[in-house]
């Protein structure tokens, strides 16, 4: 019952963060979305920023999953192609997430800089060894491993914080399944063949 309510409130709080942002969301606003009171609201989390961060929290747990498989032990070129999917996936079926987390960025991450300068970090300089690693290796073609991350993360999360425009240029959004094969076989092309040792 616990972590139902507590579940339901920050389900709330993502849809209503994503779309007004922290400074145009009320915790009245949560609550009613919700069905709480904002009294009991109040009992999960003591203010309106903290169920900001607690949002934040769940969501980069949930993106970061994919990169912590990353391992020096698979195959970089299926791990990469698995990755891409993974990604487009989560964008495709959790879009709020997505751009709730570039508002969070584009603002400076007033909210958020403690855990990308730790957790986020940490993990990234992990995987950056592992792709050294490949790339030593001779599986991988010599690329900077921050920037391999980085066109990840951006070639897919575009999908999802300008779904907008995708949808008004090209017509369809990763909802549609030949769109969202199209979309993966296309990064997974670009990418691949950018990384693939010559």
């Amino acid at each position: 019952m616990i972590e139902s309510k507590r579940a339901s409130i920050l389900q709330a709080a993502l849809e209503l963060f994503s779309r007004f942002g922290l400074h145009g969301t009320s915790l009245d606003q949560v609550a009613t979305q919700a069905d709480v009171s904002k009294t009991n609201l109040l009992y999960y989390f003591g203010s309106k920023e903290e169920l900001y961060t607690s949002v934040l929290r769940q969501l980069l747990e949930v993106w970061l999953q994919p990169l912590q498989a990353f391992s020096v032990e698979q195959d970089p070129v299926e791990a990469i192609r698995d990755y891409l999917r993974v990604k487009l996936e989560l964008s495709r079926d959790h879009p709020a997430e997505s751009r709730l987390f570039c508002m969070e960025i584009m603002q400076g991450a007033p909210l958020l800089l403690g855990e990308l300068q730790q957790p986020l970090h940490d993990l990234v300089e992990s995987k950056v060894a592992v792709i050294q690693a490949w790339i030593d290796a001779g599986k991988l073609a010599p690329i900077a491993p921050h920037h391999l991350i980085f066109s990840l993360w951006a070639t897919t999360q575009h999908y999802a914080d300008f779904r907008v425009q995708v949808e008004a240029v090209a017509g369809k959004t990763l909802d549609d399944p030949a769109f969202f094969e199209e979309t993966l076989k296309s990064l997974q092309a670009l990418i691949l063949d950018g990384v693939r040792p010559c």
